[in-house]
């Protein structure tokens, strides 16, 4: 009878283990993948855009996220292609970028053609820019010496409308999304400034195109502390991982306020029925600002508690403030961003004890 008792006791243990298996689709339709964009989708708001991060330090944190953590569950992330190289080191079963500005939504729309397109970097590069390849790179070229041979390549007219016309041919006749007139002028708009980016493959820290401080080739060359390359253009391998999400139209980008009521709230949902569970959530620096504006932050942290998580899932944090052991990489970085990390939990739990009530609260819980 006793044994009867501990096998009775051993499947219970099992089936809601059994019942929560993962099945995140290996592959999303067309169809799917839009339905996705639009109906998890808010309206969008208004904030100065960028077209791609001024985050040096970005892979900073990669080897700790990294650490004690098999591939898999969902990665979440805000902004530009910041979260490609997050992408590419997490190797997550999908993807969702909210962002609560739409022009971002179609700067990823953008990328996505602009990978599934190219075979390998170079050919990216060449697209995403449009100048020609230089000859002799290879899968094997360092991406130091990829950005340097790129910088004697000239912006190509010809190369930039035949480019244009075909990311945009990709996106409305192969997968036919139903884009706008407002979405197809942001492309021709994002392409253009992609195209002008004078200084995109320099190191010099010089403004361009919008783009903010840095460079194209000041954030694909940077490493971590160890000075391993770690962007998604550092590899092969790299690029190829996040190639193929896009392949399989598992990178969702989406408009979305985080104090907004659906997004982030849909996004939780789906990964929850999935029987998933976030991996990671880069949420750069937007927490500050949800801490300037009356109770913003308890919408987000409010919707955050919904989600799947486990002992893994981890905030990745941009911020000019970092205290305990971050505080040293804060104060050499000199003013500009410092990477943190925060176990979700962790600050799920301390908002619902009402143990957070600004945001020094959220940086102290973070390293």
């Amino acid at each position: 009878m006793r044994i009867a008792v501990v096998l009775i006791s051993a499947l219970v243990l099992i089936v809601p283990s059994f019942l929560a298996a993962d099945t995140l689709p290996g592959e999303l339709s067309d169809e799917t993948f839009w339905r996705l964009v639009s109906d998890f989708s808010e309206e969008s708001g208004s904030f100065r855009f960028e077209y791609m991060s001024n985050e040096l330090q970005f892979q900073y944190v990669i080897p700790r996220l990294k650490e004690n953590r098999k591939p898999g569950g969902v990665y979440l992330g805000v902004g530009p292609e910041q979260n490609f190289t997050y992408i590419a080191a997490l190797q997550p079963k999908m993807a969702f970028i909210v962002d609560i500005r739409r022009q971002n939504l179609v700067e990823h729309l953008v990328y996505k053609a602009i990978f599934e397109m190219s075979t390998d970097r170079a050919d990216f590069l060449s697209r995403l820019f449009s100048r020609n390849a230089p000859a002799g790179l290879s899968d094997k070229t360092p991406v130091r010496l990829l950005f340097q041979t790129f910088r004697g390549s000239q912006p190509n007219p010809e190369l930039y409308r035949r480019n244009l016309q075909a990311l945009k041919d990709h996106l409305m006749k192969v997968h036919r999304f139903p884009l706008s007139g407002e979405d197809q002028s942001s492309i021709d708009y994002i392409y253009r400034v992609f195209y002008e980016a004078a200084n995109a493959f320099s190191y010099s820290g010089a403004s361009y195109g919008g783009f903010g401080a840095v460079s194209y080739g000041d954030l694909m060359t940077a490493t971590d502390q160890t000075g391993q390359a770690r962007s998604y253009l550092a590899s092969e391998e790299n690029f190829q991982i996040v190639r193929q999400l896009h392949k399989k139209n598992l990178i969702v980008p989406v408009v979305g306020d985080f104090a907004g009521p659906k997004a982030l709230r849909k996004a939780g949902q789906y990964i929850k029925e999935h029987g998933s569970t976030v991996a990671a959530f880069y949420t750069s620096n937007v927490e500050q600002y949800l801490f300037q504006q009356d109770d913003d932050w308890r919408k987000f942290l409010a919707s955050v508690s919904t989600f799947p998580l486990d002992a893994s899932s981890t905030f990745i944090r941009s911020s000019h403030f970092a205290y305990g052991d971050a505080q040293p990489r804060a104060q050499f970085n000199r003013g500009r961003f410092v990477q943190l990390l925060s176990p979700i939990r962790e600050v799920t739990k301390a908002f619902n004890e009402r143990k957070i009530t600004n945001y020094e609260d959220v940086i102290q819980m973070s390293k």
